[in-house]
Parts: C-alpha cells; structure tokens; sequence
C-alpha cells in the first residue's frame, strides 16, 4: 500500500502556514490539516492517522473517510507531498 509524504522542503507554522520555498506558494491549512500533516510527517499510517483523529474529535467516519482523501488530494494536486510507493 503506498503511504502519503509531506515534502520535506515543506515549512509549516503551528498557526497552519504551509510555505514552499522551491516555488514561493504559501497555503493555510485548519488545525486539523496542521495535524494530519504531523501525522504523516512522523511516518504514520493512513488507518493511525484516522484513528487519531477520529478519537479527538466528534466527527462520524464517512465524513472523516470523504474529508481526509479530500485534503490529501489537495496536497498531492498543489505538491505538497507524493505517493511513496512501497
């Protein structure tokens, strides 16, 4: 199963300013992307970072399932991060 990278040229502030410093874009993301991305930059698993997220927040899991391949989406379309292919 292919795991989800965030760049590691990627700079991100607690306040969720995402900066590119190959291109100069900059994003904001919500606290909970800031999270997610966290998640996955300590190597977590899709299935552990659903499961955190899930237990601290009130969110059911089909609109959990819809929003986070919805974000990861947008990271791989503004290139954020790659599919590591394992």
């Amino acid at each position: 199963m292919s795991q989800l990278k965030i760049k590691s040229s990627i700079a991100i502030s607690e306040t969720g300013f995402l900066f590119m410093p190959n291109t100069g874009d900059s994003f904001s993301v919500n606290p909970i992307g800031v999270e997610i991305i966290d998640l996955l930059r300590q190597g977590k698993s899709e299935k552990e970072v659903k499961k955190t997220i899930l237990s601290k927040y009130e969110i059911d899991d089909a609109t959990l399932e819809k929003d986070y391949d919805d974000f990861l989406n947008q990271l791989k379309q503004h290139n954020v991060a790659d599919t590591d292919e394992n």
